[in-house]
């Protein structure tokens, strides 16, 4: 076989010929230590990415590979399996279902106050307007290449209440002029013409106010631009059909009003309700045009009218009031401009020591799978080791690749397993898990900010940042709607120094490099050649013993070849001595940069937290020296860039 050839591999020293396998150990394996490594449910795993193209259907494709995974998996051979650990398709068909139950909500709503408070015909009118409006809003969407998603199905929803605003105008209209005598193809013109103006006015000044929303030049304006877009198209949509659809049906759905009809849907009810006797049919009163004005309502709402227009002073300055303390009232509603996810996943974020070993932190996340395996509520689980989890969902805050990090997604069976769970993660690891920092986080919506309360500290010196930094963290554990504060990098790493006695190695005709290049090929080894296996190519490495890199104590043992051909001691030309150093170093702006961070507790809202540690946080400011600054991050400064842009 092919380890075979080349353990038989001839190599000549000292005048002899000697066999590769006779002073070394060629044995065939995976990349160690390994940079990161993919588990489901405890069993190591090949995870394999699959991405929808351009103009595709995720729910369809969901379908196709629901299906090409039946078939695969009749073709396993025994011991193999095919897990799916996340689902786009899944995920979008639970939020299309839950907008299709919305939507009929909504509808039945729209449905039930327009023909009790309309009249059965008058209401019917209403709501045959409202499928045709969404059915040419979809079309318009289709048109403009917007998606069906969590924005464009929210602005569908919100657009619900509005679209038959305008409708309800112009049959009401219409049916008023009806009663005052007109003929129907009078009364339908009448609608149009004295409200096609003012009601395309106030729909373009509706349309105006989320104008905001798809200027915005940031992420979060990037990420909400189909509010506006899905709004604008279906309140536009709703004015045609208001001025062109609506006085149609009304001709042809409309009651004869110059006929005796019942009494209204509501006086019906509310008669049979009190158990008195229906009330009798309404005559048609054509020789008084006025008397749609004389019922009791509108005598009660033109006397209120007339009230506030003799008294509008008073009037004005309670309005006045009113906003002015309705926007001091604002301060005390918790804002964040993008809440959590609602999906049923789960993250749980294990962060050993700077500087640990790929090995150390596979011995704890194999400890957390030991957990998670009798946990209630977790449906599935998978982990990744090294590195976190790809990109499965839009607004994921992806990790970088280390070697001291693991992140499992945990999936639930609903939201309220989902908190459940979540509150039972954080108490262990308050007691258990003392090697590491755990944090266990919801999915986010929005672009992603990590933790929702961060303060950066910056400046010239690492130690009198550090020093602030620890300022800043003992005002946030104070506050009681924090926990797990914490910083971004802050524990040095442990490192041999390899001191170098330049006098001794020039004597030896050693350089630094050819010292440097020793010690790299018996740790960390380096490549000598390739071996091509089929379309494989397979790295060749050649590097010291397990023992030796395993145990640093045998690296004082190590002999340099010298140029006269003898193997001095490394320690004759160098001396080796533990250390400790900076195993990371953030800048921002070009200056070292440590960020404090941390959760929160219950429903609080990071960005009312942030505001009260930052008051907190005033006498600190006070006393920092020159060029050096306490900055607001987190969901806070998120939320200040969206409404800013």
């Amino acid at each position: 076989g092919s380890l075979d050839a080349i353990r038989n591999l001839s190599i000549r020293a000292g005048g002899r010929v000697l066999r590769l396998g006779d002073i070394a150990t060629v044995s065939r394996g995976f990349v160690d230590p390994p940079q990161q490594k993919m588990r489901v449910q405890g069993r190591e795993a090949l995870g394999i990415g699959i991405t929808m193209g351009a103009g595709g259907d995720v729910i369809h494709l969901g379908r196709d590979l629901d299906a090409e995974i039946a078939r695969l998996r009749t073709k396993l051979p025994v011991g193999v399996e095919i897990v799916q650990v996340a689902s786009m398709p899944a995920a979008v068909q639970r939020s299309v279902n839950q907008f299709v139950r919305s939507l009929a909500e909504a509808v039945l709503i729209v449905l039930a106050v327009s023909l009790v408070s309309l009249g059965l015909r008058t209401g019917l009118v209403v709501a045959v307007s409202i499928p045709l409006v969404l059915a040419a809003t979809f079309l318009g969407m289709w048109m403009l290449d917007i998606g069906l998603h969590k924005i464009s199905l929210g602005a569908l929803i919100l657009s619900l209440g509005l679209l038959v605003d305008d409708a309800i105008i112009a049959v009401e209209m219409m049916a008023i002029k009806l009663e005052q005598g007109y003929d129907r193809f009078r009364a339908a013109s009448f609608a149009y013409t004295s409200t096609a103006f003012p009601m395309l006015t106030g729909t373009l000044v509706t349309v105006a106010g989320f104008l905001p929303i798809a200027t915005a030049q940031s992420s979060t304006g990037e990420y909400t631009r189909s509010l506006f877009e899905v709004s604008a198209i279906a309140l536009v949509v709703s004015w045609f059909v208001a001025v062109i659809v609506i006085p149609y049906l009304g001709y042809r759905m409309l009651p004869d009003f110059s006929k005796p009809r019942p009494a209204s849907l509501t006086r019906r009810l509310w008669a049979r309700a009190t158990g008195n006797p229906p009330p009798p049919p309404i005559a048609p009163a054509h020789a008084d045009p006025d008397h749609v004005y004389r019922t009791p309502f509108y005598r009660w709402l033109r006397a209120l009218i007339d009230w506030t227009v003799d008294h509008r002073g008073f009037v004005i300055a309670v309005t006045l009031a009113a906003f002015a303390g309705s926007i001091f009232m604002f301060r005390f509603v918790p804002q964040q401009f993008f809440p959590s996810s609602s999906r049923p996943e789960l993250l749980v974020d294990l962060r050993l020591p700077e500087g640990s070993s790929f090995h150390a932190t596979m011995a704890e996340a194999r400890k957390m799978e030991a957990l998670l395996a009798k946990q209630p509520g977790v449906e599935s689980y998978v982990g990744y080791v090294g590195a976190g989890s790809p990109r499965f969902y839009l607004p994921l805050d992806q990790q970088l690749v280390l070697s001291n990090f693991a992140q499992f997604v945990l999936i639930t069976k609903d939201n309220v397993e989902r908190e459940a769970v979540r509150a039972r993660m954080i108490r262990l690891f308050e007691t258990d898990f003392p090697a590491l920092r755990g944090r266990v986080s919801r999915l986010e919506n929005g672009p992603p900010v990590g933790f929702p309360v961060q303060f950066r500290v910056s400046g010239d010196d690492i130690g009198k940042v550090r020093a602030i930094a620890r300022e800043v963290r003992a005002t946030m554990e104070q506050n009681p709607d924090l926990f797990n504060v914490q910083f971004d990098w802050d524990e040095p790493s442990k490192v041999i120094r390899v001191a170098i006695d330049q006098n001794k190695a020039r004597v030896l005709g050693l350089s630094s490099q050819e010292l440097a290049a020793f010690l790299n090929n018996s740790l960390s080894g380096f490549t000598v050649t390739y071996y091509r296996e089929r379309d494989k190519q397979i790295e060749v490495l050649l590097r010291g013993a397990a023992d030796e890199r395993a145990k640093m104590s045998f690296l004082k043992d190590l002999a340099i070849p010298a140029r006269n051909g003898r193997a001095v001691p490394i320690t004759q030309v160098a001396d080796i001595r533990y250390e400790l150093e900076d195993g990371i170093l953030w800048r921002r702006n070009r200056l070292p940069t440590i960020t404090v961070r941390a959760d929160v507790r219950g429903d609080a809202q990071g960005p009312d937290v942030a505001k009260r540690i930052e008051r907190d946080l005033e006498t600190v400011r006070a006393g920092l020296p020159l060029g050096y600054r306490i900055e607001l991050g987190g969901a806070i400064e998120d939320s200040a860039r969206g409404q800013k842009s």
